[in-house]
């Protein structure tokens, strides 16, 4: 009897039926398309950002003079300590070594530049690098990084050297003063050692690169005498957004707490994880590239929850809406079956089943819209769809059939306390 009473409902005003379901397929396409980009829009905007510029900087801890101002390392280049590059494998074997993209160590070494006719000489400064360099990683695998990796937007117009050649680029300022062009020959020396480089291309970074020459690390390592050797170490790292959580003391945590600090990716665990790698360094955060990114992933994040909540809640009054039409126009039936001795609850049950069925049907038929409309929003603002999680199916479901109950919470609770007696009189 049940069913039949449920089936037979579907049959009356099947127009509004449809009306309810199409409201609840909306809002759940909806709450599906921006959930599914939420989930994804996090990782996708952090290796956005990794194209910017890295996140972190290593340095000696013993080093001297510390001055370090938005990132920028102000020190004298030819003071304080120095680490190994052996070591720097090391820094694909910490907790979250996925989550490093790329690391480029850095020596800054002064010399004196002239061109091969003798005609142009400056002082200025080296900054060996490594553009695309192999590092070996102790489980005897091999990564491959540099500033191709950690500072992908930098402006080159030629090429980059060869880490293994005699070849640099030029800061665009530095070109500008002595008249450099891709395919320029210079020489160079500093402290009694003298090399001639070939020029491969001029470099825009906005930063004190444009001022200096850029060459191979080893290159750099011959000239200033410190073989295996670096000054500075740039990380780019993918990293959650910064919490008050993340920003506790560790050593003030318990263990549970220390554990889940430890296990998630925020820029202060992952330098921690560094530091223990990497004994005697400081590991400090760039806190313009840092911070920027935070806010920003925060308040995208914050804007798709509130797109989702805005469709569940458009969903809701319209359910609400032609639920309690229903109960309306259904009035009379409902004092009938409460004369028959029906219980409110009863009564109740046969419209949360009519709305389950539709919040089912409104389920599905929203998820399915939902996953397209993701992939369009994934392409056109990513240029790559999202990645499909099944876990959202039951889950959207589960909020249909929230929405479905919300909406007609009213409604129903007014159906539940009809008087029979002058329904049926027609009152």
């Amino acid at each position: 009897m049940f069913l039949r009473i449920v089936s037979d409902s579907f049959k009356r005003k099947p127009s509004r039926k449809l009306l309810t379901a199409a409201a609840l397929a909306l809002g759940m396409a909806v709450a599906t398309a921006t959930l599914e980009v939420a989930l994804d829009v996090g990782d996708r905007l952090a290796r956005e950002f990794r194209s910017l510029g890295a996140n972190l900087l290593v340095t000696p801890t013993s080093d001297t003079l510390p001055l370090e101002i938005g990132g920028v390392d102000y020190r004298p280049v030819d003071a304080g300590a120095y680490l190994p590059t052996a070591d720097l494998g090391k820094l694909k074997t910490i907790f979250w070594r996925n989550n490093i993209v790329g690391f480029a160590p850095f020596l800054d070494v002064p010399v004196s530049l002239s061109s091969t006719d003798g005609r142009n000489n400056s002082n200025a400064e080296l900054i060996g690098t490594w553009y695309s360099h192999l590092a070996p990683v102790p489980d005897g695998s091999a990564f491959t990084t540099g500033i191709s990796a950690t500072n992908p937007s930098w402006h080159i117009d030629g090429r980059w050297f060869a880490d293994a050649a005699d070849e640099a680029v030029a800061g665009v300022a530095l070109a500008r003063r002595l008249n450099l062009l891709a395919g320029s020959e210079i020489k160079l020396g500093a402290a009694g050692r003298s090399r001639s480089l070939k020029i491969t291309g001029i470099v825009s970074t906005g930063g004190r690169e444009d001022d200096s020459l850029l060459a191979p690390l080893d290159l750099a390592q011959d000239l200033a005498g410190r073989p295996g050797q670096y000054r500075r170490l740039q990380v780019s790292a993918l990293t959650k957004p910064a919490d008050a959580f993340s920003e506790r003391d560790p050593a003030g945590m318990t263990a549970a707490e220390y554990d889940r600090w430890y296990c998630s990716p925020y820029i202060s665990s992952i330098s921690r994880q560094i530091q223990q790698q990497l004994p005697g360094v400081d590991v400090r955060a760039i806190r313009q590239v840092a911070e920027g990114e935070g806010r920003i992933l925060t308040r995208v994040s914050s804007l798709m929850w509130l797109v989702t909540f805005a469709a569940l809640f458009a969903a809701a009054l319209a359910v609400g809406a032609t639920s309690a039409t229903t109960v309306l126009e259904r009035r009379s039936e409902i004092g009938l079956m409460k004369a028959l001795g029906a219980s409110g609850r009863a009564v109740s049950s046969f419209f949360v089943a009519e709305q389950l069925t539709l919040a089912f049907a409104g389920g599905v038929l929203g998820y399915a819209l939902g996953i397209l409309l993701a992939r369009a929003l994934g392409i056109e603002i990513f240029g790559i769809a999202p990645t499909l999680r099944w876990i959202l199916f039951p889950i959207v479901l589960a909020l249909a059939a929230a929405v479905a109950l919300l909406g007609s919470l009213l409604p129903l609770g007014r159906a539940s306390r009809f008087d029979p007696a002058p329904v049926l009189r027609g009152e």
